[in-house]
């Protein structure tokens, strides 16, 4: 009987450690967690956005490649690199992350190994992209469909359109959250001049996709004493984040990047977070900020229902300014409110979205695919 471990190899993301986006967090949580249950796992890091130099990441191989830093090219590259890699590496199963990477479960089909594609949400209808790029994310959708062995929904409302439009079925298995309610230091908190509870928080990418903007105008119209905390940055944004920064008022924050205890410390110490996204499909960092017990403020859209159920803030795609507006003011008026809804976020995460759980269901789909 074979007692080798099985191989596993993710590519598409920019790598781990995460410090990037939801998928980077996803990688690395799933590969230390498969790890740990015996299997041996291979990352490939795209340099020079992940600086990590060492082969081995908390038990995970690291291969770095390099690519070309263009917003519309460095994935594809790198992406069709690590696939020159993989006969050396000899994966049993190949996960790829993101839609735009469907082409290439075309070139592991003809290598003879089985590939998993997480399509996430609806890429090609974020605003960074247009022409050719939308037109490609659309074929890609496609091309996942025809080319991989298992498509990964991370949300019901995903796996429905699927069905609806591919007629293809699809493996729903969302992402996971850790439950991180520990107390945390206030020397970032002291950086930036702010105080537990004294601020709304806003993590993620500055890009238009995710509406930092209109979070930041409707901010503007609100008397408080109460900061708003942006935490993020984006390459190929700079145009955007210009426009951020000059719509800021003078209670608006920005503290760039943060990880590791610098995030924890904001996450867990505001007063609630808004996710203003209008990109339909689940958000890693909705996830990750219940699971640190806040209270959270969400669009009302079909996916972020889906994770939230009863356990948030919603407001509403058609008068997304006052409605948006409506929900932060109310819970400037309520702190009870907020902590009610607090700990239903830590419920939620604790029911739905364990990665133990989650890292067992992968763990069983890897090994029949590697039959």
């Amino acid at each position: 009987m074979d007692k080798r471990p099985l191989k596993v190899a993710f590519l598409g993301t920019r790598g781990i450690p995460a410090n990037y986006s939801g998928f980077e967090t996803f990688v690395e949580e799933l590969a230390v967690r498969l790890v740990e249950r015996g299997c041996e796992v291979t990352v490939f890091n795209r340099y020079p956005f992940v600086p990590l130099k060492e082969p081995v990441y908390r038990g995970v191989k690291i291969v770095r490649l390099r690519t070309v830093q263009r917003k519309s090219l460095d994935t594809l590259v790198h992406t069709f690199l690590s696939c020159l890699c993989l006969p050396f590496v000899r994966p049993d199963v190949v996960y790829f992350c993101g839609v735009g990477n469907a082409i290439f479960c075309l070139a592991t089909r003809v290598l003879g190994i089985p590939s998993v594609i997480n399509v996430d949400g609806e890429d090609w209808a974020r605003k960074k992209w247009s022409g050719f790029a939308v037109k490609w994310l659309r074929w890609s959708e496609g091309w996942a469909c025809k080319f991989a062995n298992v498509v990964i929904a991370d949300s019901r409302a995903i796996q429905r359109r699927y069905a609806d439009v591919y007629k293809r079925k699809t493996m729903f298995v969302p992402y996971g959250a850790n439950i991180r309610l520990e107390e945390r230091g206030t020397a970032t908190l002291e950086k930036f001049g702010l105080k537990r509870d004294g601020y709304v928080l806003f993590c993620g990418r500055f890009v238009p996709e995710n509406r930092a903007e209109l979070l930041i105008k409707v901010f503007n119209t609100i008397e408080t004493d109460v900061k708003l905390v942006l935490v993020g940055d984006a390459p190929y944004a700079d145009e955007y984040k210009r426009e951020l920064q000059e719509l800021a008022g003078p209670n608006v924050v920005f503290t760039g990047y943060a990880f590791g205890d610098a995030y924890a410390e904001l996450s867990r110490n505001c007063l609630f977070y808004v996710l203003a996204s209008g990109i339909n499909g689940t958000r890693p960092v909705l996830l990750d900020q219940m699971g640190f017990g806040n209270c959270v403020v969400v669009r009302n859209s079909a996916s972020n229902a889906e994770v939230v159920a009863d356990a948030a803030i919603t407001f509403e795609d058609s008068d997304e300014f006052d409605s948006l507006r409506v929900a932060i003011v109310r819970l400037l008026g309520d702190r009870a409110l907020i902590e009610e809804y607090r700990k239903k976020s830590v419920e939620r995460v604790r029911a739905a979205y364990d990665w133990e759980k989650i890292t067992d269901e992968y763990l069983a789909m890897f090994r029949e695919l590697a039959k």
